[in-house]
């Protein structure tokens, strides 16, 4: 027989099994605690999803920043280049000019022209005369007029003689200087080995600038190749120069005496064109208002003869540099212009440094590289619109007796004559030499034959002695191999 305390216990157990049964029952409906579960989940897989993106967009700022970088790295060389032979065409003008003015000022000094003008004049005055029997009515006055214009030519005469004499004394010794110190050759030879390096320091530069800041990848260094597979500028320039210009008078060519032939021609045909302008400028009262004495004509005969005396003093120096190949003797123009005028600019970088280094990894076993192509050209002339309007022109001068038909001073003022708007060409030099100031660059896809041995040649520059490139190996790669992986 159970005891009172007995069947409390018995009662007691059954309460708690009825209690434990209702909470099996309801443990498969219960969700206390599983939201703890599924964040750790969520939260690692947001983590890798952040880094992740995190890594793409780093990823695409390396790449753009690196590519911009290249683009500047060529274009900032290749401006350079274009520069320096754009230097050489001016100093080539420059020069000739130098010859001109010398003549002139010698002239000037001289004074040969004036001492034949009193004879002239007094040769007008002698035959004036004559005019008073004239049948005609229009030629007699020429009588009188003609004794009163001689001394007022002849004063004219002697002024601009006074005036070129003492700009002579201050001028002429600085421009003998120039032409006997040869300065002008000097300071070509200079920019010659001067403008490569200046290309190749700038190239770097920019480089340097675009790989700011560098968020722990080092320095970013740029280098501009020649389509030969060796840097601009440095101990290169010893066997094949940048700027494919050759000078006349140190260069040892096999054709030599070619390059001396057309530069002694450029020379002599370009002095002669700025003494023209010279004369011509300052002569123009003579040539249009005094031309009884024959003073302009008489300058320019013996300012032509002192040029041709100044250029027999120096007959081995002081010439124009000439360009190597001239735009007429080119064989093979992609051919021509990829050897001596394209460059490839390349900019290195160290590797991004992954997020998560864990789970990502840099796929490339290789520093990251850009490139870019730039060439140097004198651009074709541009269409551009231009407004014709035909109308006759009143040109004074002429030989001596010759006189314009003028308007009178009371006569109508007429519509102004209706035209036309046609295209065409730009009126700027094309010509192929080192006579054109027009030399420019622009980029262009990389199409180079030797753009797989650029890129993985190592730059033979004393920036990259500290660092140790590792370069993309290309066994049998062509260009057009590295266009289709990474078309620029």
């Amino acid at each position: 027989m159970l005891s009172k305390g007995d069947v409390r216990i018995i009662g007691v157990m059954r309460k708690c099994a009825a209690r434990l049964g209702c909470r099996l029952r309801s443990l498969s409906a219960d969700q206390d605690g599983a939201m703890s579960v599924v964040s750790v989940f969520a939260v690692l897989l947001l983590t890798i999803l952040l880094g992740m993106v995190m890594n793409v967009g780093r990823v695409v700022d390396h790449k753009i920043r690196l590519q911009n970088a290249a683009d500047a790295v060529a274009y900032s060389g290749g401006v350079v280049i274009a520069r320096g032979m754009n230097a050489l065409a001016f100093t080539n003008h420059l020069l000739c000019d130098v010859f001109a003015l010398t003549a002139y000022m010698r002239e000037a000094r001289d004074r040969h022209a004036e001492s034949y003008v009193p004879a002239i004049l007094d040769a007008w005055n002698q035959e004036a005369p004559v005019f008073a029997q004239s049948n005609f009515e229009k030629f007699i006055p020429l009588a009188s007029a003609i004794p009163a214009k001689t001394p007022l030519e002849q004063a004219l005469v002697d002024g601009f003689c006074s005036w070129a004499a003492a700009a002579s004394q201050v001028v002429l010794p600085t421009l003998e200087f120039i032409l006997q110190e040869e300065l002008i050759p000097e300071y070509q030879r200079a920019v010659v080995a001067a403008f490569p390096d200046i290309a190749q320091q700038a190239a770097m530069e920019v480089a340097r600038r675009n790989g700011r800041p560098d968020f722990g990848r080092g320095e970013m260094l740029g280098v501009l190749w020649r389509t030969n597979v060796v840097p601009v500028g440095g101990p290169g320039e010893f066997v094949q120069r940048t700027l494919p210009v050759v000078d006349p008078v140190m260069d040892q060519f096999p054709n030599q005496a070619d390059y001396f032939n057309t530069a002694v021609e450029q020379r002599r045909n370009l002095s002669h064109h700025y003494l023209r302008l010279w004369n011509n400028r300052s002569l123009i009262f003579f040539d249009r208002e005094a031309k009884m004495s024959q003073f302009a004509s008489l300058w320019r005969s013996f300012t032509c003869g002192q040029l041709e005396q100044l250029l027999s003093e120096y007959p081995a120096s002081n010439l124009p540099f000439v360009i190597q190949t001239p735009g007429d003797e080119v064989v093979d123009p992609n051919s021509h212009l990829d050897q001596y005028f394209t460059f490839v600019g390349v900019a290195y970088w160290r590797p991004m440094r992954a997020t998560l280094p864990g789970l990502f990894q840099h796929p490339m076993g290789s520093d990251t590289i850009a490139y870019a192509q730039v060439r140097v050209f004198i651009p074709r002339a541009r269409l551009i619109w231009h407004y014709y309007v035909d109308t006759p022109e009143n040109i004074l001068g002429g030989i001596p007796g010759d006189f314009a038909e003028l308007p009178p001073d009371d006569a109508e003022q007429s519509e102004p004559a209706q035209g036309e708007w046609r295209v065409v060409r730009e009126d700027v030099p094309t010509h192929w030499d080192l006579l054109n100031q027009n030399w420019t660059c622009a980029l262009q896809p990389a199409t180079v034959w030797s753009l797989p041995l650029i890129v993985q040649t190592r730059p033979p520059l004393p920036e990259f002695a500290g660092w140790n490139v590792q370069l993309p190996s290309l066994p049998g790669w062509t260009t057009a191999d590295i266009q289709y992986v990474s078309p620029h």
